[in-house]
């Protein structure tokens, strides 16, 4: 049972169901807009082909009598392509697959409409409308045809046919040939007639072939709402048969041909070679010798092969000019007779079998040698060398260029280019290569080629020149300058350096003799020969005197040349200088807060052998003095701060105290030298007061201070008494006694007076206990950086004291003013030097009712007595002056 069988038995079952139920019920149906509309069911309906898959192009139409809601179908037949698909409940038609007329110009398809029972189904036929998408196609392809080139202008050669499967004007085609590149034909637009050019002829000889370009266009359409006109191309190839209308030729022309003096006759000269102009179908060629030939050439008339007929000998010329004819075979009929003329030159030549020669005075010969000093001057002619080149070959056979090869470009051949025959000269042009240092003996190969020949013959002589030295070379050092080191007191007659200077030339002149001169140098000696710098055996060399010498040495030859170079000696400093302290250090004040300084001086001349470290050996009490180890400043441990403590450190209420101090220096071995110092401990005073202390060796100066402030008093003094007194008389009123108050004596102890005494050193007396063993280490100062000391021991605490006395009422407003006397100025480091007594001094003899220092006399003593004595009894006047002057009133 097919689908239409089935539709037709769904019906009758549904009008059987309602005549069963007894109700009608009515099948819907489409509304028919009839042609060109785009409602309904299709029927008649067109679409352009050009159309856009996914437009939509249609709207099915209908209704149900009963107003029931319908559906719509779109169907189409098994196997067949579908290329509308609707939307059941829109009916909207849209295109879901590409059009194309010249395919498919109809469709057929069924539509249907339902209301759920009644379903009725049409088949309707779609219209595809053209739309100009189709190019012409030419038939018949490819176009090829042959012309004869002798076809009147005008004359038609082909038809052209193209095909265009649109409809309308888009299917119509017209014809033309593009107007570039320009061509000799032309072609009917409606009917594609090719014909050759009015005026237009063609040669086969000039162009074989013409390949023409035809273009096929239709009339034009619509496409996509765009006007589109499309066409296509094709190529037509004429080829052009050839035509009996050309004269021969000649191929290769200008022609030349060679005889050789070893030719035989019968042997080839030369070919001569024409082709007849119409090489489509040539006619063959026939050839013969018009006139030039003297009767001693032939040629063979087919081949063009020209000979000798005669030696070469018996020639009579050296050059021959034949004129040869061509002629096409066949053409002696009615019409003139197609032939072309040539000339073929040919020259007796002579054969190259001769290479060049080198020829000295005596014949040939491949050797020549010359004896000459070194360095001539440039551009001298070698004179030594007689040297001939020959080749008795004639013409280019016997042109040869001449060659120098040898080291650089030190000398050049004259002439470079020769024929037959040369008389060879050359010439020096590098004169520092002809050097007798580099080489006794020069070699050069002289060369002789053949330039235009095909055999290129050559010919070879070795050039050697021996050379006899100049003293053209100045001794040369190996160096500019020579540096020396040599330890200080080394035995005279030491080595320091050799130098070596050195002269290529030969015999006397290559002998170096030495010398030295200069600042300096008559410490020092060279050997003549070897060059071996040493000092003069009575010569000491002291690193402190002096450590650096320069000077020149001066290597000669025998006939006076020299060259110098430059000596530099750096005499290298040895540890050979104990430290010294200064004499004039005897004793020193130290004011609590403020440091000393003592110093002393290493001769030594570089570190680290004149670097000095300082130490405290020995002090008693001891732990009161610390010492910088690179300055040589002494201060007070920081626990001391006032003489209150140093009291009661010491039972004997001494504030002088003797130090043992050590100066080491950092060389290797290193010494050392220690001496005594003796430290007078006081707290700060006045100004005046400190004044007279850092004066107490000079007593005119503290005479000078004195006077100027009593005269600065007295001034003030009178000045004021005069003010009172012009007071007094002006007001005319007597002033009242005054009363003069004393003020009331302060609450504190008693300062200390500074001491200026010397120290008396006794047998017993306390230098004696300064004395060191060697196993004593020293009792302050930095830890020892020399080899074979140990570590920095740790400082011990402060010493054990007993407890002082309950201090007066006034004693702490006291003790707080003298720290504030104290502390008002910063104190300025002074720098101690003198004489100290070294460790292994002499016990001095005990003198009545004085000692002498380590180092210091009897006769300083006394001076620095008699400066204390000084200094004490101005002090006492001057103190006494500011206690009256202090005085004022109640």
């Amino acid at each position: 049972m097919n689908a239409e069988e089935r539709t037709r038995l769904l019906w009758f079952l549904l009008a059987l169901s309602q005549l069963t139920s007894g109700q009608s019920d009515y099948a819907p149906y489409f509304y028919d807009y009839g042609p060109g509309a785009t409602h309904g069911n299709m029927a008649l309906f067109s679409i352009s082909e050009d159309t856009p898959v996914g437009t939509h192009v249609y709207t099915l139409n209908g209704t149900d009598p009963e107003e029931d809601p319908v559906r719509y179908g779109l169907t189409f037949e098994q196997g067949s392509r579908e290329y509308f698909r609707v939307d059941p409940k829109s009916g909207n038609v849209t295109l879901v697959q590409e059009l194309d007329r010249e395919k498919q110009a109809e469709i057929s398809a069924l539509v249907s409409i339902t209301d759920g029972r009644n379903k009725v189904a049409e088949t309707v036929r779609i219209f595809v409308t053209d739309a100009n998408d189709e190019q012409p196609e030419f038939q018949n392809l490819p176009f090829a045809i042959d012309v004869p080139e002798d076809t009147a202008p005008g004359s038609s050669i082909y038809k052209v046919t193209a095909v265009d499967k649109d409809m309308g004007s888009g299917g119509s085609v017209s014809y033309y040939l593009p107007s570039s590149p320009p061509t000799k034909f032309t072609i009917d637009g409606h009917s594609g007639v090719l014909r050759i050019g009015a005026n237009e002829t063609l040669d086969y000889e000039t162009t074989p072939a013409h390949f023409v370009t035809v273009v096929a266009q239709d009339g034009g359409g619509k496409y996509k709402g765009q006007h589109q006109v499309m066409s296509s191309t094709a190529t037509v190839t004429i080829n052009v048969v050839d035509a009996q209308d050309t004269p021969p030729s000649f191929v290769g022309t200008p022609y030349f041909g060679y005889i050789y003096e070893v030719s035989l006759p019968g042997s080839e000269i030369f070919t001569v070679y024409a082709k007849d102009g119409d090489q489509g179908n040539p006619n063959a060629i026939h050839y013969s010798i018009m006139n030039g030939s003297d009767g001693v050439f032939d040629i063979n008339s087919t081949s063009g092969c020209i000979s000798l007929t005669t030696n070469p000998s018996q020639l009579k010329s050296e050059l021959y000019e034949i004129r040869v004819k061509a002629v096409e075979e066949g053409g002696g009929g009615e019409g003139p007779v197609d032939y072309d003329v040539t000339t073929v030159t040919v020259r007796v030549v002579d054969l190259n079998n001769h290479p060049p020669t080198f020829y000295g005075e005596t014949g040939p010969q491949n050797r020549f040698e010359v004896t000459m000093f070194e360095h001539p001057p440039a551009g001298e002619i070698l004179r030594g060398f007689k040297i001939t080149v020959n080749d008795s070959d004639q013409g280019a056979n016997a042109k040869f260029k001449l060659r120098l090869v040898g080291p650089g470009r030190v000398l050049r051949v004259v002439p470079q280019t020769v024929l037959n025959e040369a008389q060879v000269t050359i010439i020096v042009e590098d004169t520092s290569g002809i050097d007798y240092e580099k080489g006794s003996t020069l070699t050069f190969k002289l060369l002789a080629i053949e330039i235009d020949t095909p055999e290129r013959f050559s010919a070879t002589a070795d050039i050697i020149i021996h050379l006899l030295d100049t003293n053209d070379n100045v001794p040369a050092f190996t160096s500019e300058y020579y540096v020396a080191r040599i330890d200080e007191n080394s035995p005279g007659g030491s080595s320091l350096v050799s130098v070596t200077a050195i002269d290529p030339d030969s015999g006397p002149w290559g002998e170096v003799k030495y010398t030295i001169y200069g600042s300096g140098s008559d410490l020092f000696s060279i050997h003549f020969s070897t060059g071996l710098i040493s000092t003069q055996p009575w010569a000491t060399l002291d690193a402190e005197a002096r450590s650096k010498y320069n000077f020149y040495v001066k290597a000669e030859d025998g006939e006076g040349e020299y060259g110098l170079a430059e000596v530099f000696v750096t005499v290298l400093d040895l540890n050979d200088h104990s430290p010294e302290f200064h004499e004039s250090l005897l004793e020193e004040t130290m004011v609590i807060g403020a440091p000393v300084r003592i110093e002393a001086v290493d001769e030594d001349a570089e570190s680290p052998n004149n670097v000095i470290e300082y130490s405290i050996m020995k002090a008693d009490p001891k732990n009161i003095f610390d010492i910088d180890c690179d300055t040589g400043v002494i201060k007070l441990k920081p626990y001391i701060k006032s003489m209150e403590i140093i009291h009661n450190i010491t039972k004997s209420q001494e504030s002088k105290w003797s130090l043992l101090v050590e100066a080491r220096d950092r060389g290797s071995p290193s010494f050392s030298t220690t001496a005594v110092l003796n430290i007078d401990i006081t707290e700060a005073t006045p100004l005046m007061t400190a004044f007279l202390k850092r004066s107490r060796g000079s007593p005119m100066k503290v005479l000078g201070m004195v006077t100027g402030i009593i005269s600065l008093l007295v001034g003030a003094t009178v000045l004021f008494s005069t003010a009172m007194y012009l007071r007094n008389t002006k007001s005319n009123r007597i002033s009242p006694a005054r009363r003069i108050i004393k003020r009331r004596p302060r609450h504190h102890p008693e300062p200390h007076p500074w001491s200026f005494r010397m120290p008396v050193f006794r047998d017993a007396g306390p230098s004696s206990k300064f004395l060191l063993a060697d196993d004593d280490p020293p009792e302050g100062g930095c830890a020892d950086r020399g080899a074979g000391r140990g570590p920095r021991a740790k400082p011990p605490g402060p010493p054990n004291a007993p407890s002082l006395p309950p201090p007066p009422p006034s004693s702490a407003a006291a003790a707080a003013a003298s720290t504030a006397r104290t502390s008002e100025r910063p104190r300025v480091l002074p720098t101690i030097s003198g004489v100290l007594a070294s460790r292994s001094f002499k016990k001095p003899k005990a003198s009545s009712g004085s000692g002498s220092s380590s180092g210091s006399g009897s006769g300083s003593g006394r001076k620095a007595t008699m400066s204390s004595a000084l200094v004490s009894e101005l002090k006492m006047r001057l103190e006494q002056k500011i206690n009256e002057s202090n005085q004022g009133y109640c």
